[in-house]
């Protein structure tokens, strides 16, 4: 019972002289995603959504998610002891405030919370006091940490080698007057050391820190038993690999050294720990966030053929469900579990990029919904059909959307209209050009346009960036009113994703990843850059109203849809 953990901290509370607790989604490495075993907030709301933060108070509590999850978040809390709140409506620091009195003393895991987050709370009024996590002491049954083998990540993917990495991120460090930058982001490392790993069930990682020093050899934070003689000597001798409770021993060498530590993606425990030790924290970003997100032409290339394979997939699957769901003998999972089985197909098929979302009719409106046994719904005829999806391949990630119409009747007017002005604000993306130093918010209104001409619109961000065999979700940039103003750049990868949802009946999300890219087009001493469109899979003509489309967007659509057919039919 949710109610009985809820008890169980407020005890704690009480024994501790405690106003509150604080208990976010992340684990230690403040990932989006996390191993069952770091499922703490779940364990106390019941939400599994894969953003939250929950609160509880000596007589209230809440517990807080972002547009994506707000019908998962009122079906799977408890609304006698949750507040069920927006966080970006409802910050969860004011809302704090508003209960508590001033200087009120706020239990935290500062594992668990960056320095920025914490600074949030402590602005607030309330007064941060770090503790141990109650929620590991009350846990009965957790599950075991993951212990999945690291693996190489061949060049002939990763396109640079570790070394090479390494040299090229050392000098940057160099350059910034720091001695080394403490990377507390698995993604971080992975890329690298061209590192992948199996702890997470769909992104392809090895849990673990890393120490990178100005010469560019690296403290590599991770359990020994995940890296065997071929890893160890993928490596090399520069790459020295420390078991994870030996790290504040290790740190005890950086006394007087300057440190970059990322305030925003590094839990305050690195703050502390450090400046126990003696080091000087210096507040920067991650070094390998931007050269991350700007994939080489290798890279490049991979996401090519990464996307060219799963369109295959893709296909295959939509003419098959096309043919079966008029028949109404599907379901939810049925239909996801056949589209997994067309990806596994490949060779090269690794895992799904993400738990796909796979919602019919009213499932089809709860943004990030997940099917399950409980939920599993069948899939009728004459409704929408939405299916979001990816796979990972060794050369690429991908992640689409397809609004699908069972049949075998003609889709309503609504529906019709609802879905092209979906598609228009899709194609209107993938079609812009803009100058040099354009950042995704700049973008984010072209693909609602056409829906605020009648009043609609969707409640999350229009793009989030893509990583190359690692994370479907990657930073710096995004496609986001609320997205950080990072300019795009060519190599990044990110996705077009517009939708609108009709809460208890239908929702409509259409999805292709894009590669930004140099335009050639015009000769002015401006540079310019576009779009490529990655993802090659049809959409469903049933659902298009051509007239609603301007000329250039039908241009574009007929385009696409004969690529589509030359590549992939």
């Amino acid at each position: 019972m949710r109610s009985d953990h809820v008890k169980e901290i407020r005890h704690w509370l009480h024994e501790r002289g405690l106003a509150g607790f604080i208990q976010p989604r992340n684990d230690e490495f403040l990932g989006e995603y996390v191993p069952e075993s770091e499922a703490r907030l779940a364990w106390l709301t019941g939400f599994t959504g894969s953003a939250g933060l929950a609160i509880v108070l000596a007589d209230q509590a809440a517990v807080f998610s972002d547009g994506r999850y707000t019908i998962q978040l009122a079906e799977q809390t408890d609304p006698a002891i949750w507040q069920r709140l927006h966080m970006i409506e409802t910050k969860p620091e004011a809302w704090l405030a508003a209960q508590v009195p001033q200087g009120a003393r706020i239990g935290y895991d500062p594992w668990l919370m960056s320095a920025n987050a914490v600074a949030a709370f402590s602005d607030a009024g309330v007064v941060m006091v770090p503790s141990d996590n109650p929620i590991d002491a009350f846990w009965q049954n957790r599950p075991a940490p993951p212990l999945a083998k690291a693996q190489p990540h061949p060049i002939q993917y990763a396109g640079e080698s570790a070394a090479e990495k390494r040299t090229r991120i050392a000098a940057t460090i160099a350059a910034g007057g720091a001695d080394a930058a403490l990377l507390t982001d698995p993604h971080a490392v992975a890329w690298l050391l061209n590192l992948r790993g199996g702890d997470l069930p769909h992104t392809p990682l090895a849990l673990a820190t890393a120490l990178l020093r100005r010469d560019g050899s690296v403290l590599l934070f991770i359990e020994p038993e995940k890296i065997d003689a071929e890893v160890a000597a993928h490596l090399g001798a520069a790459v020295a690999v420390v078991p994870r409770n030996a790290m504040a021993q290790a740190l005890g060498t950086l006394r007087g050294k300057r440190v970059v530590l990322d305030p925003a993606t590094a839990p305050i425990r690195y703050t502390q720990m450090l400046g126990d030790m003696g080091a000087i924290t210096v507040s920067g970003d991650d070094p390998c966030v931007l050269p991350r997100a700007l994939k080489n032409p290798v890279e490049q290339d991979g996401a090519r053929a990464a996307h060219r394979r799963d369109a295959l997939a893709m296909t295959r699957f939509i003419a098959w469900f096309t043919r079966e769901a008029p028949r109404g003998d599907l379901d939810e999972l049925s239909a996801a579990a056949k589209l997994r089985e067309f990806r596994a197909q490949a060779p090269e098929f690794r895992a799904e990029s993400f738990s796909p979302i796979s919602g019919a009719g009213e499932h089809g409106a709860v943004i990030h919904y997940s099917a399950t046994p409980a939920s599993n719904r069948p899939i009728k005829p004459n409704e929408l059909y939405l299916i979001d999806s990816g796979g990972q391949y060794p050369d690429g990630t991908t992640d689409i959307t397809r609004t699908l119409w069972t049949g075998p009747d003609a889709p309503p007017a609504e529906i019709i209209e609802r879905y092209t002005r979906v598609l228009a604000g899709h194609i209107a993306l993938a079609r812009a050009i803009f100058p040099e130093g354009t950042t995704g918010p700049q973008l984010d209104a072209l693909a609602r346009a056409r829906l605020w001409e009648v009043g609609l619109d969707f409640d999350h961000g229009t793009g989030h960036g893509v990583g190359s065999f690692l994370s479907v979700h990657e930073g710096p940039a995004g496609i986001s009113r609320a997205g950080k103003p990072v300019p795009l750049q060519p190599g990044m990868i990110l996705s077009d994703e517009p939708g609108f949802y009709q809460e208890g009946a239908y929702g409509i999300r259409i999805e292709n990843l894009l590669l930004v890219r140099r335009c050639d087009k015009f000769s002015t001493p401006r540079r310019f850059l576009n779009f490529e469109t990655l993802t090659l899979v049809p959409y469903d003509d049933r659902l298009i109203d051509v007239s609603l489309l301007d000329r250039p967007s039908q241009a574009w659509l007929a385009d696409y849809q004969a690529q589509v057919r030359a590549l992939i039919g």
